[in-house]
């Protein structure tokens, strides 16, 4: 059995490629999630920041009330709206960290496939 330099040198460079392939896949995976958790991040921001001025506004309609039975109704509106919105919001987060890992797996997906086919022609 001889040695086939051709052969080697065109294994090696398909080896590389797919290196540099799969790497290039993981980069921008990464990129991709880190993208996605900024715009979580910044959801969950816009979220406190709403919650705030709504705890606040609810305080101030507290401070103004003209009896305990206001104030009690003043409190359960608040109640009843704050876990609402909370829900609503942590459905909506849910799945944008849903849609990060879809997002996130795709190009890594691709590579895989990829290399699986380029390992399997060869």
């Amino acid at each position: 059995m001889e040695f086939d330099k051709t052969a080697f040198d065109k294994a090696t460079n398909d080896f590389q490629k797919l290196g540099k392939d799969n790497y290039e896949a993981v980069v921008k995976s990464y990129g991709q999630m880190n993208k996605g958790f900024q715009d979580i991040g910044a959801r969950f921001t816009d979220y406190t920041k709403q919650a705030f001025a709504d705890a606040t506004a609810t305080f101030e309609k507290l401070v103004g009330a003209k009896s305990l039975e206001h104030a009690i109704e003043i409190q359960s509106e608040y109640a009843k709206k704050s876990y609402e919105s909370w829900m609503a919001e942590m459905t909506k987060i849910s799945e944008m960290y849903a849609s990060v890992a879809r997002d996130a797996y795709k190009p890594v997906e691709k590579a895989v496939e990829k290399t699986a086919a380029t390992v399997t022609a060869s």
